[in-house]
């Protein structure tokens, strides 16, 4: 804006606020940007680095109190054998859910986009976004019935004579339990069914941008149904998938309220760093824990990142 187009200087401290503020827009712009900047960083970003810097103290053996001595004595504990058992109970836990949430999400999504119109696609998202809107604690407690030992599943199991299915599937090798409640085939039911939606939602929106006329111009040049898939179909919505599995994989590694209603008595990173903090009073080692999901999760998005998940998003 020119000198000749600039309004006449106003009287009043606000007049010559505003007309400070006219005549600067880098000014304008950096008071509007202060208070979320301000947010961000010390609120947000400060917090979290205040609690990682506790990583860095140890617990002294004796007196209980923390250390405030620098040292990486903390995160070698992260590599005893009990709490890598924790960390790699809770990735494979992520790796599970992710990839059943993806298997499963994929025809919902799949039918949504390619066939769904008008009230039908209405009630897709009705459906997808419902569970969203009722408490996540209402939810855990609802499975919690479902899956206990006289709950849903083992009335249906009896009545239908398949109790001797039920028992074999309980009776399996570490994810078995004495009932499906505090199995970990239970914990991953749960986990599956509330962040089920958070895949669906970016995969429909890769398939919904895959263009019709490639998948007839696969059919046309004789290609088979399934060599339209893994050829057309799958790498387009690679992205929406990659991009859906960043929610249900680091929704699962964080969690913990699910794993501590339903499951057993082992633990997960998010119980780990609840019990270190609150009942143990190790808050360096709590502090370690919290360091493992947010490493995990830069290389997952590292990697996600270069295959454009975020373009789905």
């Amino acid at each position: 804006m020119t000198a000749a187009a600039l309004p006449a200087p106003r009287d009043g401290l606000l007049g010559r606020l505003s007309d400070l503020l006219v005549r600067h827009p880098g000014l304008y712009l950096s008071l509007l940007l202060i208070p979320p900047l301000m947010w961000l960083g010390i609120v947000y970003l400060g917090s979290l680095f205040a609690l990682l810097a506790q990583s860095f103290f140890s617990i002294d053996e004796f007196s209980g109190l923390i250390d405030r001595t620098l040292t990486l004595a903390t995160y070698g504990q992260l590599f005893q054998l009990a709490n890598m058992d924790i960390v790699l109970r809770t990735a494979g836990m992520a790796t599970a859910v992710t990839i059943a949430s993806c298997i499963i999400a994929f025809p919902i999504a799949y039918y949504a986009a390619r066939y769904a119109s008008g009230r039908a696609k209405a009630f897709f998202y009705l459906a997808v976004m419902m569970p969203l809107w009722s408490s996540y604690l209402v939810k855990v407690y609802a499975w919690k019935l479902i899956l206990a030992k006289e709950g849903i599943v083992s009335w249906f199991a009896h009545t239908l004579g398949l109790d001797f299915l039920l028992d074999g599937v309980l009776a399996l090798p570490v994810v078995g339990g004495p009932s499906l409640s505090t199995s970990y085939i239970g914990t991953f039911l749960v986990f599956t069914y509330v962040w089920l939606p958070y895949m669906i939602l970016p995969l429909q929106a890769a398939l919904e941008r895959v263009p019709g006329n490639l998948i007839e111009a696969s059919e046309d040049l004789g290609a088979s149904p399934k060599q339209t898939f893994r050829n057309v179909i799958f790498p387009l919505a690679l992205p929406g998938m990659i991009a859906g599995s960043i929610f249900t994989f680091s929704l699962t590694l964080g969690d913990y309220i699910i794993p501590q209603i339903v499951g057993g008595s082992s633990l997960f990173i998010g119980q780990a760093v609840l019990t270190q903090q609150g009942t143990a009073g190790n808050i360096p080692l709590a502090a370690a824990f919290t360091v493992v999901p947010i490493v995990i999760m830069g290389i997952y998005l590292t990697v996600a990142k270069r295959m454009g998940a975020f373009d789905a998003l």
